[in-house]
């Protein structure tokens, strides 16, 4: 009888155990590599002794994460052969999503995203990842882009105030140029593939240009367009510029920077943070707005990442739902995601974090101000991939010689066909 009755009971709490098993639901979720501690982060020691992977699935029993870090280099082929593997991972966080939206593989963000999460996030950042009246996805972070300028170098070279006009910018560098000859860059300018969309939209934005006109339609080949990267170009050919715009990264030049060789740059908010971790301490910086031609005015450029879901119909979709918005509000949970957005420099994206980001840095407040009239690219726009390494491209043929308007009216004609 004893024995039965062990039996009984040995069966019994397999029975549980088994029934536990078959409730929980794994996640796979793919995290972009933003810096050398975003591992640690979100999988080793990075939030007060603890991963973010041990602490949300301590704080959701019955939902663990299958969490991978990727680099930026990797991710896109990553989640490519994924998709075509009919792998796709439940939660991703890249900066594209309008290719995966149009393709029906993702799930609307209101199937799975809490109305207080959402309504907490700015309505200016939701706006750019809504197609047709959907939202897609949710920012991630955000960064802003302003003018760094060397104090001491510019006062040095007789600058008496930092340039706000394209024609006051080349006052600026050919003063620089004449005090300290070729031992400072004057203007930083990058035109690689990894930033080369970034100064595209520096100059047209401040020529009144752009990707886009009011109504959503490329204008890649504007008489402003030409006019804002003839004269970038320019710049590169006058000897203003660090040397090889096509190949120097933004860390090459924020590098430069940072070891006083470079005298000015568009650069994002997270400068301070990476001089300091750099170890150059001699630089004395401070930022201001990015200059503009005559009659025009000037912008910051928005760029935020995102976070978006993709569709499983072989799963349970009420409770992945769920899980998905459970991994949502724990991660934006302010307690979590300060410390996450403040690790690498970024801005926040749900209003719940700035109160604490503020107290801490009180230089976070001049940033959102910024934030607030920043443009951002249209990347909602099905062409973006398209457009993106069409703009780096011309501008890289531009300075070997390459005629702007040419190359200009030729990706106007790929990308819309006329």
């Amino acid at each position: 009888m004893k024995k039965f009755v062990t039996l009984i009971l040995a069966l019994a709490i397999l029975c549980i155990a088994s029934f536990a098993m078959a409730d929980d639901i794994t996640l796979d979720v793919i995290i972009a590599q933003y810096g050398p501690s975003t591992q640690d982060w979100f999988l080793g020691t990075g939030m007060d002794g603890t991963s973010f992977k041990a602490k949300f699935e301590e704080a959701n029993p019955g939902i663990k994460l299958n969490l991978e870090v990727v680099s930026w280099n990797d991710l896109y082929t990553v989640v490519s052969t994924r998709i075509s593997n009919n792998n796709a991972p439940d939660i991703l966080n890249i900066d594209v999503f309008a290719d995966y939206a149009n393709e029906g593989l993702l799930l609307p963000v209101s199937d799975y995203c809490p109305e207080e999460l959402l309504s907490d996030f700015f309505p200016s950042f939701i706006q750019e990842s809504v197609i047709d009246g959907t939202v897609w996805a949710v920012p991630d972070l955000a960064s802003a882009r302003a003018l760094y300028y060397n104090v001491d170098l510019l006062n040095e070279a007789g600058v008496e105030a930092v340039p706000e006009t394209w024609a006051e910018l080349e006052d600026a560098a050919q003063a620089i140029v004449d005090f300290y000859g070729g031992e400072v860059y004057p203007w930083g300018i990058d035109m690689t593939t990894d930033e080369g969309q970034a100064a595209f939209a520096y100059y047209t934005w401040g020529n009144n240009g752009g990707f886009v006109n009011e109504d959503g339609e490329w204008i890649l080949n504007s008489d402003a367009n030409v006019e804002a990267i003839e004269y970038a170009i320019s710049l590169v050919n006058n000897g203003y510029t660090n040397p090889n715009p096509a190949t120097q990264t933004r860390y090459d030049l924020q590098d430069m920077f940072g070891a006083g060789k470079l005298a000015m740059v568009i650069a994002p908010n997270s400068v301070p943070t990476y001089i300091a971790d750099k170890g150059y301490t001699n630089v004395n910086f401070a930022t201001a707005s990015i200059p503009h031609n005559e009659g025009a005015g000037s912008s910051s450029v928005g760029v935020m990442d995102r976070i978006m879901a993709f569709r499983d119909d072989s799963a349970d979709q009420a409770a992945r739902n769920e899980a998905i918005g459970k991994f949502l509000s724990f991660f934006y949970d302010p307690e979590n995601y300060v410390g996450w957005v403040s690790m690498e420099g970024f801005l926040p994206a749900v209003n719940s974090a700035v109160g604490a980001l503020v107290a801490s840095d009180p230089s976070f407040e001049a940033w959102l101000s910024v934030l607030d009239s920043a443009k951002f690219y249209p990347t909602t726009k099905a062409e973006w991939n398209d457009v993106k390494q069409g703009v780096i491209a011309v501008e890289q043929s531009a300075l070997t010689g390459g005629n702007v308007k040419d190359l200009l009216d030729d990706l106007q004609a790929k990308i819309t066909g006329k």
